[in-house]
């Protein structure tokens, strides 16, 4: 049996730009989710303490002691509750929304320093509405002390902070406004994360990105994603990426593959072996380093062959930071098949857990996104014609 296609040759049911939005966006959120309650955690201590691989939601790790119990609280992590790399995302597409084009670091000056300091969301961690910068860690703090009270350089403002995925894991929009075009995508991230990051931290940003635009593409594939990424990535980026897909494409079960996708990343990861206790190198600029989240999320996304459920279950799984793993493999599973990998009763538990509309930003997104398409449209076709005065040869 043949799928059926339409006039152009596209199989009928390839997933549309909004398909692939709200599917890159609801499965970064469900994947943030899952990955929450079991952060900072080797996959040793995951097995132990929930009898096995989780498969799914899971409550706090303390139990009903979460308000107290160090080193989470005060956060209700757990339960479907979303972390702060789903209100960063969120809070992002807010400000394509108002801005309408594609942005740059003085966007984030501009409106998302205000988003996080001005106007209160529902934090579902600490199950209060508040302003989104009472939840952020501090390494997303330092936007504000450094463009609001610092009055920096929008372009040079993530210079000095910790160089980890801080900026990475809220930079799916800017690869769904960018859809199916990579390189545009990796350009517009590494502008708006100079307002964050550096180094390692700022590269991620503009190769995750990248990976959810590819991830768009008509017929892309997870191979695809990842020629995608590697034709872009610099330094010790582009060389974690080339290690764990060599192991990743070896192993077919997430299971096998979180010791073996460990180790091939280790050599770049500046932590080191215990999340908790940082080595004294962790997250200070290199060229020969990488942050451990967007390879790994690669990975497994490779070792399940871009399918949502056990890509999202192998980055829970794998301890560390894997709410933000879990993120980046969702938004790119995702965005690869329109969601309809996501579980229907995670999405439905995750958006009544977190008080969330998951839908809403990815529709405001979608329209944004069509609408600077037709603006670029409009600028190309511009400068064709003054190319070719330019070219003419009379």
């Amino acid at each position: 049996m043949t799928t059926p296609t339409d006039p152009t040759g596209i199989p009928s049911d390839t997933p549309t730009l909004g398909d692939r939005i709200t599917g890159s966006l609801v499965g970064a959120a469900v994947g943030d989710a899952l990955g929450g309650p079991v952060e900072g955690w080797t996959p040793e201590q995951i097995q132990e303490r929930h009898g096995g691989t989780v498969r799914g939601i899971v409550g706090p790790w303390y139990g009903d002691d979460w308000r107290t119990a160090r080193p989470i609280a005060p956060y209700h992590k757990g339960d479907g509750h979303v972390t702060d790399d789903t209100l960063m995302t969120h809070a992002l597409i807010r400000v394509y929304t108002k801005a309408r084009d594609h942005l740059t670091a003085y966007s984030v000056a501009d409106h998302l320093v205000p988003e996080m300091i001005q106007h209160p969301v529902w934090i579902p961690e600490l199950e209060s509405e508040a302003l989104p910068l009472q939840r952020v860690f501090l390494a997303e703090k330092w936007i504000v002390a450094r463009l609001h009270y610092g009055h920096v350089d929008p372009r040079e403002a993530g210079t000095g902070n910790i160089v980890n995925c801080g900026a990475a894991m809220y930079m799916a929009p800017v690869g769904l406004v960018n859809a199916a075009n990579p390189q545009a995508a990796y350009a517009e991230a590494l502008d708006v994360a100079g307002a964050h990051q550096s180094s390692y931290g700022r590269e991620a940003a503009g190769v995750f990105a990248a990976a959810v635009a590819a991830a768009c593409t008509p017929g892309a594939t997870p191979a695809s994603v990842l020629d995608s990424c590697l034709s872009l990535a610099q330094d010790g980026t582009r060389s974690a990426i080339e290690a764990v897909a060599e192991v990743a494409l070896s192993v077919r079960d997430f299971e096998s593959a979180i010791p073996l996708l460990r180790a091939a990343v280790a050599p770049f990861d500046t932590v080191g072996p215990d999340y908790r206790a940082p080595s004294l190198g962790a997250r200070r600029p290199s060229r020969l380093h990488a942050i451990e989240e967007l390879p790994v999320a690669l990975g497994m996304l490779l070792v399940a062959d871009g399918a949502y459920r056990p890509a999202v279950l192998g980055a829970v799984n794998y301890g560390r930071d894997c709410d933000s793993i879990a993120t980046m493999a969702g938004a790119i599973s995702g965005a690869l098949d329109g969601g309809r990998g996501i579980p229907d009763d995670w999405a439905k538990q995750v958006a009544e857990a977190s008080r969330l509309d998951l839908h809403a930003p990815a529709r405001a997104l979608t329209e944004v996104a069509v609408e600077i398409h037709t603006r670029d449209l409009t600028r190309r076709r511009a400068h064709e014609s003054a190319f070719a005065l330019l070219t003419d040869p009379r």
